[in-house]
């Protein structure tokens, strides 16, 4: 069995996520990555701008909402992702319909239990079709379809008996589900490309028809396909993890696609596709500040590799991301945008002075093409905290 290092690990992410060498549009970078976060609406553009050369906001603008070769779906781990139209259907199959139909139960019994209704699937239902016909004529917001659909603005209460208790309108939770299951997509937000407030649109109407649907078995493979050419090798753990699928779904998965066992630097067995097991050998020295929840740093369940001790500065108590930044695979350190706009950078282990250079300058980089936008991560980590805080007196 072929042992793959960590070294060489750390070779296969320079290379395949675009990060050693920058490649020529966003739509290829999303695809070859299997998707880039979007829960943090500027995660998206700040991903395409350290993979993109020249990129532009415009550039992803132009994918997700004139050409619309790329979509912004819940799809894994029910996460909201920037993926290829090509792949969406398959990951709406693989990854979004399990999730999709225990959140219907959910609400279900929830309308139940607090007496909105005697008949919730019904109710949910023509809910549902009420939602569709007010986009039947174009994009509307959440407030904009609450105001069509009154039925939207039915408050339920979660958390009930504890002190987290909230009255929250049922609007969330039938859109979530008609995403879920790909009838509606996010289209333009309210505000800039800052801005996580989405208008509504019907996806057949968005995309020109319905999205493919491959059988369960086929959609897993080529989910599972496109996402080990990006992330192998990776363990079981790694796939179920990202995917969100069960062990015995995984583990069909990997003998569907015929993938190769390996060993890891530490024996731990992990998967490469049967045609991707050649060693590759490190690019050229590279930098890259990337953002939070950017997808390579998100990418793996297992990060020791890539993460070394950093986890408690670089993540939040939930496993949220901050942003990172990268050496030649390895995760060093920390930044953050402070109020000025500048780029504040933390090192969290020594460089040589010309990484450190490289680093000054990407940093740099990112401030100038920022200008005068501002913003701040739904997630802040410590070392971000500390970051935007400045220094102490």
């Amino acid at each position: 069995m072929r042992t793959v290092t960590d070294a060489e690990r750390q070779a296969r992410l320079g290379r395949r996520h675009h990060l050693a060498r920058r490649t020529g549009s966003v739509e290829r970078v999303a695809g070859d990555l299997a998707g880039l976060h979007s829960s943090d609406p500027t995660t998206v553009y700040l991903s395409a701008w350290a993979r993109v050369a020249r990129f532009r906001p415009a550039d992803l603008e132009d994918a997700l909402y004139t050409s619309r070769a790329l979509l912004r779906m819940l799809v894994m781990r029910r996460t909201l992702f920037v993926v290829p139209r090509d792949a969406a259907g398959a990951m709406e199959v693989a990854c979004a319909r399990t999730y999709a139909a225990a959140e219907r139960r959910r609400l279900a019994t929830m309308l139940a239990d607090q007496g909105v209704t005697r008949r919730p699937e019904r109710w949910i239902a023509e809910t549902e079709g009420q939602v569709l016909e007010a986009l039947a004529d174009g994009e509307r917001s959440a407030t904009e379809l609450t105001a069509a659909v009154p039925r939207l603005g039915t408050k339920l209460t979660f958390g009930e008996g504890t002190k987290w208790a909230a009255q929250v309108g049922v609007s969330t939770r039938i859109l979530f589900l008609l995403a879920g299951e790909a009838k509606v997509v996010r289209a333009r937000p309210r505000g800039a490309w800052t801005s996580g407030q989405y208008r509504w649109a019907r996806v057949d109407r968005w995309v020109g028809g319905a999205l493919d649907e491959p059988s369960d078995e086929d959609a897993c493979a080529a989910v599972l396909t496109r996402w080990l050419r990006a992330f192998g090798p990776a363990t079981t753990t790694d796939v179920r993890w990202w995917t969100g699928w069960t062990a015995r779904r995984s583990t069909a998965a990997l003998g569907a696609v015929g993938a190769e066992q390996v060993a890891l630097e530490d024996g731990t067995p992990a998967y490469l596709l049967p045609n991707d097991v050649a060693p590759v050998h490190a690019p050229a020295p590279w930098v890259a500040l990337l953002p939070s929840l950017d997808p390579t740093t998100m990418g793996w369940k297992e990060r020791a590799w890539y993460l070394g001790p950093h986890a408690t500065d670089l993540f939040d108590r939930n496993g949220n991301a901050g942003p990172t930044i990268w050496v030649d695979g390895r995760i060093v350190g920390g930044w953050a945008q402070a109020g000025d706009g500048a780029i504040r950078i933390e090192l969290l282990e020594n460089v040589a002075a010309p990484t450190r250079a490289r680093i000054d300058a990407e940093a740099a980089r990112l401030a100038a093409w920022l200008g005068d936008v501002r913003f701040r991560t739904r997630f802040p980590t410590p070392l971000e905290r500390r970051l935007v805080a400045g220094p102490q007196p």
